[in-house]
């Protein structure tokens, strides 16, 4: 939702932050070899898990809703949603860090993986509200390495701290890891009138005119960056990237 600018003011008052562009390679002792060409994944072949991780703001399970549509439109079929608003969401599996794992364990027969997480998040790692709990770097990284492997796999995690997900055990070259914010730096846009966080927005506006998903976390975060300077944010967000060596072109589903 844009900001108009005879309201800016206004919002700016009550903007509330998220609280509670490298290349690389593997780290050492940890080799990762591809189980799929990069580049054009069939959409049909790519496993999504989209999580909302807490609900007194709508905005979250407005990104993920959004997010699971735009992937749908584009051909992707296994896309699994957690939530932490099971009345919102009935049919979808409470937010835990249990269910979060199994969910992305269970890619198999997958070509490529997403994980979006967006939450409100500490230094420790991002909120899972309604099972009181927090999903850790180390946590996401050993679900990703147990259901995707070396499959090319693109990680978003939109929330306060978030750049705390950029663990040398993050860093493969068969990953994209988009985050919403520096390890130091809150993220903004999740107040309870908010549609979605000042990030998710920037993403979903910004996902039609990608083709990779290198472009889109470099349009991403120059969309952040443009709203938040708009708004007057005095200390930004700093959107962080991290594109593996061997993912470079790594297309968007359908693109």
């Amino acid at each position: 939702m844009l900001v108009r600018i005879g309201t800016m003011v206004a919002l700016l008052v009550s903007i509330v932050a998220c609280m509670p562009g490298t290349d690389g390679a593997p780290p050492a002792g940890r080799a990762t070899t591809l189980a799929a060409a990069p580049g054009g994944i069939p959409a049909a072949r790519w496993h999504a898990v989209l999580i909302a991780g807490d609900n007194n703001s709508p905005s979250f399970d407005n990104g993920i809703d959004a997010l699971r549509d735009k992937l749908s439109g584009r051909g992707v079929r296994d896309i699994r949603i957690l939530t932490s608003d099971p009345g919102r969401n009935p049919s979808a599996q409470v937010a835990s860090a249990a269910n979060v794992s199994n969910a992305l364990r269970n890619a198999g027969g997958a070509g490529a993986c997403l994980a979006f997480i967006t939450s409100h998040g500490h230094e420790t790692g991002v909120v899972l509200r309604q099972a009181n709990g927090v999903i850790r770097p180390g946590t996401l990284d050993s679900a990703l390495d147990a259901g995707c492997g070396g499959l090319p796999t693109v990680v978003i995690v939109s929330a306060c701290y978030s750049g705390v997900f950029l663990t040398s055990a993050m860093r493969q070259p068969n990953r994209v890891v988009l985050t919403a914010a520096a390890a130091d730096r809150v993220s903004f846009g999740c107040g309870a009138g908010d549609r979605f966080t000042y990030y998710d927005q920037c993403l979903l506006q910004q996902f039609d005119g990608a083709s990779t998903w290198s472009q889109l976390a470099q349009s991403t975060r120059a969309c952040v960056q443009s709203l938040e300077k708009s708004m007057g944010v005095r200390t930004p967000s700093q959107p962080q990237i991290f594109v593996g060596s061997a993912v470079g072109d790594l297309r968007i589903p359908g693109r």
